[in-house]
């Protein structure tokens, strides 16, 4: 069984995929963990010394590598992943159920505004530009996001709500 978590940067993929990967004692892979570690190089320095596009394209490469291998994982993807090359129909056309981690901007906007530092896509970004920002990645991306089998609404649940959600509607 392979589980993909997917959504905008902050919605809590990782954060719930590492829950959800302890209750059903299932490997965890964080794509931009596994990506930094194979590229020996973290996303930020990725982004800088090499450029969006060629993240991008090692991105999709990764993916379809953990896509077709014979685990069965919690694989929570980087934001923009599903949004380039053709990553959003290797998902769906893999065996993975692919899950949409959907939060509110306002709770994107505060989680992004303590961790900026973290996401290249928004480290030099003023906070009052912030809202505004995340609100046109996520019409820009929903088309994508919306293409998953489930859609897990976050808003004013626990961990613990969210994984048990997910853990029902997968079962």
């Amino acid at each position: 069984m392979k589980i993909v978590l997917l959504g905008y940067m902050a919605s809590g993929k990782s954060t719930i995929g590492r829950e959800i990967s302890k209750k059903l004692d299932m490997k965890f892979i964080d794509l931009d963990d596994y990506i930094s570690k194979r590229e020996k190089s973290s996303i930020s320095e990725i982004f800088k010394v090499k450029g969006e596009i060629y993240f991008r394209r090692i991105e999709s490469f990764y993916l379809s590598e953990i896509l077709n291998s014979k685990d069965s994982i919690i694989l929570s993807l980087g934001g923009g992943t599903p949004c380039y090359s053709n990553n959003m129909e290797l998902i769906l056309n893999s065996e993975a159920s692919s899950i949409y981690i959907k939060a509110s901007i306002k709770t994107l906007v505060t989680r992004l505004t303590s961790e900026k530092n973290k996401r290249p896509l928004v480290a030099e970004l003023e906070n009052d530009k912030l809202t505004e920002f995340v609100a046109k990645h996520l019409f820009e991306r929903r088309f994508f996001y919306e293409q998953a089998s489930i859609t897990v609404i976050t808003e004013d649940k626990s961990i613990e709500e969210i994984t048990t959600e997910i853990r029902i509607l997968l079962y």
